[in-house]
């Protein structure tokens, strides 16, 4: 690896108000290490080592709006209430005085089930389910998603006023956005409902322009997708590319600046049937059909896939030609990593200069502090 030329991944970008230093973007990553749902000097340490490792944009962990039950696990912080956004005003201080930028992924969990822990208020999702016959929770009523909506644009408000560079918005893996977006677990027959993958996503497309409402139109908007869902890993919203212009145009037209498009292993191709095996990725084919920028994310600098990596398994540092190769075909505009940077603040730093033989594999372990 320590011959790999790694420039193209220290290319400057500019999206609108947001200018970053390369292309490295630290993925948001649940750590539940906020008590009372407050983040402290720790989290603000933790997210400023990263920035100091030369990361050129973090996006925080999951943190939730202001509804009821909206987080699955009373250690996930909130982005709203007095003490939540004073704790995140010392985070993004921290990491722009190490040189950084940053934005909060915010989110609302929907009827996500955790297995240690439930909310003690009414869980909501579309159609009160969790999966395809998995009743969990109430279906929520129109009140319900005004006042969702309204809670993502207020957060986002209060992301700009106290400072951070960016905001995005969370719309993927089995949570409520997402839930909306699956015809498995939206089965409503008003206007958030819908036969087709393009009426589901009128949830999110009014998120996302009210969101645009409250920050302006100069401050990026990113929002996180995927077909995938921790429900079922299986499951495709789009599976054709006229099937996902129609699920993801709506949204960029809404305002959406940045899709970040999760897959479990980057490398894969989206629609291999289309361009083979080597052909473009979901960052890849959404940023073709939309015109949008785009993140990629997916097992980067792991042995194996993500899910591997939280079993303590792929702890390995992979090579990167592959992911060197995509980015100089421009295919997306910027790479996100996880686990690896778990492990190794510095990861980002080691790969740009000569010390790559230091890089730290990934270690389950490092999942039970902040380091």
């Amino acid at each position: 690896m320590s011959s790999i030329d790694t420039g193209v991944l220290f290319r400057p970008l500019t999206i609108k108000s947001l200018e970053l230093k390369n292309r490295i973007v630290m993925a948001p990553m649940t750590r539940t290490f906020s008590p009372d749902g407050v983040p402290a000097e720790a989290n603000a340490a933790y997210y400023q080592r990263r920035a100091a490792g030369q990361v050129g944009l973090i996006l925080s962990e999951g943190t939730v709006v202001d509804r009821p039950a909206s987080r699955n696990d009373p250690k996930i912080p909130f982005f709203h209430g007095k003490a939540a956004l004073a704790g995140w005003k010392g985070v993004i201080d921290a990491v722009h005085g190490a040189g950084g930028r940053m934005g909060p992924q915010l989110w609302h969990t929907g009827s996500a089930r955790h297995s240690e822990w439930e909310p003690e208020a009414p869980v909501e999702s579309p159609s009160g389910l969790d999966a395809p016959g998995a009743p969990r929770g109430e279906a929520m009523s129109e009140e319900a998603i005004a006042d969702t909506i309204a809670a993502f644009a207020k957060a986002a408000a209060d992301a700009k006023r106290l400072g951070f560079d960016t905001v995005e918005i969370h719309g993927a893996h089995g949570y409520l956005i997402d839930q909306f977006f699956w015809s498995g677990t939206n089965q409503r027959s008003d206007r958030y409902g819908g036969a087709t993958i393009k009426e589901r996503s009128r949830f999110a497309s009014e998120i996302v322009a009210e969101v645009r409402k409250a920050v302006g139109p100069d401050f990026p908007i990113i929002l996180r997708v995927s077909q995938w869902k921790q429900q079922d890993f299986s499951v495709r919203l789009a599976a054709t590319p006229a099937l996902m212009t129609d699920w993801l145009l709506p949204l960029v037209e809404a305002g959406v600046d940045v899709l970040h498009c999760s897959q479990r292993r980057y490398w894969e191709p989206e629609f291999p049937e289309i361009d083979g095996e080597n052909g473009l990725n979901c960052a890849g084919w959404a940023k073709k059909l939309t015109g949008a920028a785009t993140i990629s994310v997916g097992s980067v600098g792991l042995d194996g896939d993500v899910m591997n990596a939280f079993a303590g398994k792929g702890s390995g540092t992979m090579g990167l030609e592959r992911l060197i190769e995509r980015m100089e075909r421009d295919e997306f505009d910027l790479i996100a990593v996880g686990r690896a940077l778990i492990s190794d603040s510095n990861w980002a730093a080691k790969i740009q200069g000569t010390n790559r033989e230091s890089l730290k594999g990934f270690d389950a372990a490092a999942l039970s502090e902040l380091v």
